[in-house]
């Protein structure tokens, strides 16, 4: 009789029964055959929770537990899926996550693999402002001791904002309206999707760079944007755009949305504008202050004319005829004075600065003639002509020196030359061959000779021979002894 296994099921089997019956599962196909059924019966599920245990991995997965009081549940959150998150999850946030449940294989546990998830009572996009705009405030980029001040009276405005929206248009119609001296440059950008933050980010990169290749060309920045709901100003709430605008050399006016819209970009901006009007009228207030106050000024001089002219036609009415035409000679008289004197005022500043700009042109003419290439043409010609003349004068001193040097050597050649001898009178006699004769020895009878004078030469034939006879000295006499 087998024994029975303690640990097979009673289920009225004999226990006789072959094991060969029974299934035996290898773990590994065991958990993958619940995994395919959980997967199929739990594909996709809400689930809410509390964060817990948050540990973002170095290769942007991100592993956290979501907890209530009596349960909890492993979640993965993919890179993929984690850079889409419009906020940073964190530890006791609470979340509603949704994503399939599986099993990780590995350890045998269940998790919840997540697509998305989104903060339970704020939104996700509010969530991600309050964060970033916290963690940059603890950074510093919101002190008010790092606003910089906005000039008084720009010349030019940089305004980054889209081209075609009715921002540009409000903005250029105002500022043609308070400061029609003032340049706008205009930057076009997207302020609208996944784009928009780089695009901003590289157009106030670029205009400091403007501004630092030609000083003066750029006052200050507006970044201007219409209205609209937190989705569609998200760009403005970036990051990369908030420490582009820190970074900017260049102040930057912040004009986003309606008045009660706030944005990152407002709070690092040097100066927020309720609205991309409000920003033109803002840049341009001191400017339209000055004009205000110059058209005050205008009224109350006019107001303050008529009221001399009124008094002074009662005290004409007053004075008799006599005094009145003296006084007003003298008032004529005072008047032409005072227009000679600003007539000579005006032609001593006048040629004053006629002087200037002709010494301007005259510089700026010398400026050019020195860079004009026809100048330097000539005056390369006239190098070039030094030049010549120089070698030329050297040649003919080389010339010159070689014609006496070779004068002397001429001498000289024709002082050792035999024919100079034959000059004297004397001849050379030659052999056959041409070989000189020197002695009578090297001739014989018969030979042929050719004798060669000054002027010409003859041939001769030998006949006879006669060879010098050696001198012979004579005896000393002898003396006789004594």
């Amino acid at each position: 009789m087998a024994l029975s296994d303690p640990y097979e099921p009673q289920l009225g089997l004999s226990f006789d029964e072959p094991r060969q019956s029974r299934r035996i599962w290898p773990v590994r196909q065991l958990v993958a055959q619940v995994r395919e059924l959980v997967e199929q019966q739990y594909g996709d599920v809400w689930v809410e929770g509390e964060i817990s245990n948050y540990r973002p991995a170095p290769s942007g997965h991100v592993y956290f537990t979501l907890k209530d009081a009596d349960a909890q549940l492993p979640i993965v959150l993919f890179r993929r899926q984690a850079m889409l998150l419009r906020f940073r999850p964190e530890d006791g946030l609470h979340v509603l996550v949704r994503g399939r449940v599986s099993v990780y294989e590995q350890r045998g546990q269940m998790q919840l693999v997540a697509e998305t998830m989104e903060p339970v009572g704020a939104g996700s996009l509010q969530l991600a402002f309050e964060q970033l705009k916290e963690r940059l405030k603890n950074e510093g980029l919101f002190d008010a001791d790092r606003k910089r001040p906005l000039p008084a009276f720009p010349r030019t405005v940089g305004i980054v904002t889209s081209p075609t929206g009715a921002v540009i248009r409000d903005f250029l119609n105002i500022v043609a309206r308070r400061h029609s001296g003032l340049n706008v440059l205009l930057f076009p950008v997207s302020v609208q999707g996944d784009a928009a933050p780089a695009e901003i980010e590289a157009a106030l990169a670029e205009l400091n760079s403007a501004n630092l290749t030609r000083p003066g060309l750029i006052d200050l920045i507006v970044l201007a944007r219409g209205g609209g709901s937190l989705e569609d100003i998200s760009a403005f709430n970036s990051e990369r755009v908030a420490r582009a605008i820190v970074a900017s050399k260049l102040p930057v006016v912040s004009a986003i949305g309606h008045e009660t819209d706030f944005t990152i970009a407002d709070f690092a901006a040097d100066l927020r504008a309720p609205t991309p009007s409000a920003a033109a009228e803002l840049i341009t207030e001191a400017q339209h202050k000055i004009a205000e106050h110059l058209a005050t000024l205008s009224h109350r001089l006019e107001r303050a004319t008529r009221f001399q002219l009124l008094q002074a036609r009662q005290r004409l009415t007053r004075l008799p005829i006599s005094r009145a035409e003296s006084r007003v000679t003298m008032l004529l008289h005072r008047a032409a004075q005072r227009v000679d004197d600003f007539s000579f005022r005006l032609e001593s500043a006048v040629t004053t600065q006629l002087r200037q700009r002709q010494n301007s042109v005259a510089d700026l003419t010398a400026a050019v003639l020195r860079h004009d290439p026809r100048q330097s043409l000539a005056e390369a010609r006239e190098r070039l002509q030094a030049l010549r003349t120089r070698i030329d004068r050297s040649l003919d001193r080389t010339l010159q020196r070689a014609a006496v040097h070779v004068g002397a050597l001429d001498a000289r050649l024709k002082s050792l030359s035999p024919l100079a001898v034959l000059d004297r009178g004397y001849a050379l006699v030659l052999s056959a061959n041409g070989a000189l004769i020197r002695s009578t020895t090297q001739l014989t009878t018969g030979n042929q000779l050719t004798t060669r004078l000054a002027d010409g030469s003859f041939t001769s034939r030998v006949q006879s021979t006669t060879p010098k006879k050696p001198a012979t000295s004579k005896p000393a006499p002898i003396k006789p002894k004594r």
